[in-house]
């Protein structure tokens, strides 16, 4: 029985957020910090580190860091739209949920409009009854289609799901933005060049996380389209987005990307996620809600059980899709001892 984990050294399950910063990048970030460098983005860092993310992509995108997700998706979405525009995206989408009305803030009022679907996917009938709902001047135009890959439940659009939907969106007139937190884990799963899930598929604008898959802090705003990048730079800075030492958000990038660290983590995590999922298959009263296809396993758990184990000194959130559902989040760092300790504890709680 696990009862004595020492608070100050866990790894938990509430969010690969909680995860340290990976080695790779840790070290590439300590190297950016021998010397003085040009300052704003204008330093080899940022100019490595956004050829490197060209060669993942294969192509001659433009490329921006910015702080966090939320303002890689507001900044994303107010380029891509005016005022009296919409936006398409899954009921569970981050950017309705969890950007505290920042993508409407950026873009002057763009209304967000939520589209169901099952397993936290839209679907093409969802985007064209969205689009074609209304064609009147009183009603926000649509103009974007938001896809989050992986998925708010951590599933995983396919290569043909993909141009599925971004065909449909082109015969509407949207444009694409991926909301890609966990964009690694989505590559990782599919296991295809990444350009075959972006701009290959039809994606106009990829916000790539980093800080979910070992980075401290940090997300690149990648544009497939470069026309559509035009005078981003000044959103950036009116968004306080510009960095003045941009190296420390760059660097940690080469770090992850020059020897490939970003997919093997993304692998590693992936791996961690389905060890959980077949420890948790069988125990009595465990309920796992979504397919496993990322680094989150979605389970429901007898509620004095789930209460015993926060009392064992695990952490993980409950209530982030229903009430009923707890995530449990694996990261770069879970170790298959983590795994098997929550296990074994659940196991035990369970019998």
């Amino acid at each position: 029985m696990n009862t004595n984990r020492d608070p100050l050294k866990p790894r938990h399950f509430a969010s690969d957020n909680y995860a340290g910063i990976c080695p790779e990048a840790w070290t590439a970030m300590a190297e950016a910090n021998t010397r003085h460098e040009v300052s704003y983005g204008d330093d080899t860092w940022t100019q490595k580190a956004s050829d490197l993310l060209r060669e993942v992509f294969e192509t001659d995108c433009e490329v921006y860091f910015v702080f966090n997700g939320t303002s890689a998706n507001s900044l994303s979405l107010a380029t891509l739209c005016q005022s009296y525009h919409s936006v398409l995206c899954h009921e569970l989408s981050h950017i309705e949920t969890s950007e505290c009305g920042a993508p409407e803030f950026f873009a002057n009022g763009s209304k967000i409009l939520v589209l169901p679907g099952a397993e936290g996917k839209v679907t093409p009938a969802g985007i064209e009854h969205a689009a074609h709902r209304r064609n009147d001047i009183h009603y926000p135009k649509p103009r974007v289609l938001s896809l989050t890959q992986a998925t708010e439940v951590g599933t995983i659009y396919s290569v043909a799901e993909l141009h599925a939907l971004t065909a449909t969106a082109r015969g509407c007139g949207l444009r694409v933005h991926m909301d890609g937190a966990r964009f690694a884990n989505a590559v990782a799963r599919l296991n295809v060049p990444p350009k075959e899930i972006t701009w290959k598929a039809g994606v106009d604008v990829l916000c790539f996380g980093g800080s979910k898959n070992g980075l401290a802090v940090g997300e690149a705003v990648v544009f497939f389209d470069r026309e559509l990048a035009r005078e981003f730079d000044y959103r950036c800075k009116q968004g306080g987005q510009l960095a003045s030492k941009m190296r420390f958000l760059s660097a940690p990038w080469v770090g992850l990307l020059k020897d490939g660290a970003w997919l093997r983590h993304a692998r590693h995590s992936n791996a961690m996620a389905q060890r959980l999922e077949a420890g948790l298959r069988g125990l009595a009263g465990v309920r796992i809600t979504y397919p496993v296809e990322s680094n989150a396993v979605f389970v429901t758990l007898p509620a004095a059980v789930e209460k015993q184990l926060y009392q064992r000194g695990w952490k993980f959130y409950t209530g982030v899709i229903t009430g009923a559902e707890s995530r449990l989040m694996c990261s770069w760092d879970t170790t298959p001892e983590d795994v098997d300790a929550f296990v074994a504890d659940l196991r035990e709680l369970t019998a």
